[in-house]
């Protein structure tokens, strides 16, 4: 189900935490060093935002603080910059309906799209019928394995394969650099969990030869599978050191499992995580979780400005990333207010 609303001349009505983190969260993306897109390239015709018809296609059902925060800031940015129309979406992950929502979306008359894809494949029939039409799609936060400034104009999202390192690193302090250690696996057939994944195991092969990767397994992004699959592990690995979850939710249900077990979460067993919400990072602060990797999910600012640029004719880098923070229990509490 769709809904559209006009939003021309309106103000941000979004609390000011919220506003404030997404001024700075522009401030800290940059593009990537690679090629760039622009109208002459991509097809079609300049138009100001104010003029345009801006659709949006979220993909996962809005049960997780990174979905809500995300549809969030696009939405309050959509109210900002005063789009003529802006129309939303939620596929509540099943992958026929965003297909369906974004074709839906192009015959309500959007001439812009923002994406924010449920599988990296999958997705081609409604990006073709886009394409056909030379509208412009912004991906964000889950790269496609397409071809950027061909199947759609830019990709807007964090560097998976760095957080996945970044994760490497804080468990590997957190340990000592020793010890058997399992990973939450995100679901399977998208780059978020391919790359978090490549992230970690790399950075611990180099730097931690001492720390044995036991198990990987999917948590499928989701808390209560994450409870699961820990429950399993640690019957099968009593001795288990650290988990690597590749979100806060799987990370938040492996938490759960150690405490059913009769063990002190984030001192018998360590955790580590890639999000940055609320929850974790609450449990971090209070010593009961060891660290997590930020994955910003305020893209509003930086998908509009990018789109600004677009559509007025400039060139847009095919890649922008986000920087994101990160979280362990030196720092945890002074930035809970960060945290979404």
């Amino acid at each position: 189900m769709s809904v559209g609303v006009a939003l021309a001349g309106c103000t941000n009505t979004g609390s000011t935490d919220t506003a404030s983190s997404a001024s700075e969260n522009t401030q800290r993306a940059r593009a990537s060093d690679g090629p760039t897109c622009d109208l002459a390239a991509y097809g079609g015709q300049k138009i100001a935002l104010k003029d345009a018809v801006v659709g949006f296609s979220q993909s996962e059902k809005e049960d997780n603080p990174f979905r809500i925060a995300e549809t969030r800031s696009i939405t309050e940015e959509a109210k900002k910059v005063g789009v003529k129309r802006f129309i939303a979406t939620n596929a509540q992950s099943q992958l026929s309906k965003q297909i369906s929502d974004i074709q839906d979306l192009i015959s309500q008359g959007a001439n812009v799209l923002v994406v924010a894809p449920l599988n990296s494949d999958g997705l081609e029939p409604a990006l073709r019928q886009a394409r056909e039409k030379n509208i412009p799609v912004l991906t964000v936060d889950r790269k496609l394995n397409a071809a950027a400034c061909k199947d759609y104009v830019s990709f807007l999202g964090s560097d998976f394969v760095e957080q996945g390192k970044r994760a490497a690193q804080q468990l590997i302090k957190g340990t000592g650099g020793t010890g058997k250690v399992a990973i939450l696996l995100g679901t399977s057939g998208n780059t978020v969990t391919t790359d978090r994944t490549k992230g970690f195991v790399d950075e611990i092969k180099a730097s931690a030869p001492g720390i044995q990767i036991v198990a990987q397994q999917t948590g499928e992004f989701a808390r209560g599978k994450g409870q699961t699959v820990a429950e399993q592990l640690l019957q099968q690995y009593p001795d288990l050191k650290a988990f690597y979850a590749e979100n806060d939710e799987m990370g938040l249900g492996a938490q759960a499992a150690i405490v059913a077990s009769g063990k002190q979460p984030g001192k018998d067993i360590q955790l580590y995580s890639v999000d940055g919400t609320r929850n974790a990072v609450s449990q971090v602060a209070q010593n009961r979780y060891n660290g997590v990797v930020e994955s910003n999910p305020r893209f509003g600012p930086l998908a509009f400005s990018t789109l600004s640029s677009f559509l007025d004719g400039k060139p847009v880098a095919q890649t922008v990333v986000i920087e994101d923070g990160e979280y362990d229990q030196s720092n945890a509490q002074s930035r809970l207010g960060e945290s979404y």
